[in-house]
């Protein structure tokens, strides 16, 4: 991080000695087409991704602590994406979002639906960048909440039972506050991750179409290994580290506060 701070300030290509330029990389990026798609793109990623990233690893959690039978074979299918390796399972959906013999375009045309193109579209490539991402990553969330809620005693899912609560209504008043700390602290995780995601949009759309892909850390990306300068991509990474800290640390306190009350 402090090698980043420095790098930001200089004018650097890790060949002559670097040269303090001040604050013109920061006017350089902010002054860049893409500065403003690539920070609204990834504040609508992290948006989409809560949407649906953090609460379908929480329901399947749910889902599998509830099954009596199975549950150690549907833990791992859940757990399986998670150990290919993360090139692997976006080319696999490259495949499945291809317009012609994709998987998921000859699905819509089994029940009479048109085809979309997916990543070749500004409307839907975004949103199809969070379903990799959400498949990518389930597995952990999920195993991280499942542990969670085997924690919870036995006699509270009990008491709530004899009360005549249905699962709805267990999960509302038993799992939920139960499982609070673990869900404020994947909240986080699930923020900062979300907010760095790279991997994505560099090797399914490049940024396209339009722009409507680039995020913070794919222009960062570009500007220190495309366009070599490193001090433009180091004034973004510094933005984007300063904006985490930030919301980090007014998480953090907000939470603390309410552990408190």
């Amino acid at each position: 991080m402090v090698r980043e701070i420095v790098l930001s300030f200089q004018q650097n290509n890790f060949v002559d000695p670097g040269e303090w330029v001040g604050f013109e990389n920061f006017r350089t990026v902010i002054a860049d087409p893409a500065f403003r798609s690539a920070w609204l793109n990834t504040a609508a990623f992290s948006g989409l991704a809560l949407v649906i990233g953090y609460a379908v690893p929480f329901v399947l959690a749910v889902v599998l602590n509830e099954l009596k039978h199975a549950k150690a074979y549907l833990r791992f299918v859940v757990y399986l994406p998670v150990m290919l390796p993360p090139a692997v399972a976006v080319l696999l959906f490259k495949w499945f979002y291809d317009p012609g013999a994709g998987l998921f375009n000859q699905a819509l045309d089994a029940v009479h639906l048109p085809p979309l193109s997916w990543l070749d579209s500004t409307s839907t490539a975004l949103v199809s960048l969070v379903i990799v991402s959400t498949w990518m990553n389930l597995g952990t969330g999920t195993l991280i909440y499942l542990a969670a809620l085997q924690s919870i005693p036995g006699d509270l899912y009990e008491s709530a039972e004899l009360d005549g609560a249905g699962l709805l209504r267990r999960v509302w008043h038993v799992t939920i506050p139960q499982t609070k700390l673990i869900l404020l602290v994947m909240l986080l995780l699930q923020v900062v991750a979300t907010m760095q995601v790279f991997i994505e949009p560099y090797l399914l759309t490049g940024g396209g179409p339009e722009n409507a892909t680039v995020t913070v850390a794919y222009l960062m990306y570009q500007y220190a290994f495309n366009f070599g300068d490193f001090g433009g991509g180091s004034a973004l990474g510094l933005m984007l580290m300063i904006v985490l800290l930030v919301f980090s640390t007014i998480y953090l306190r907000v939470s603390r506060e309410e552990a408190e009350r």
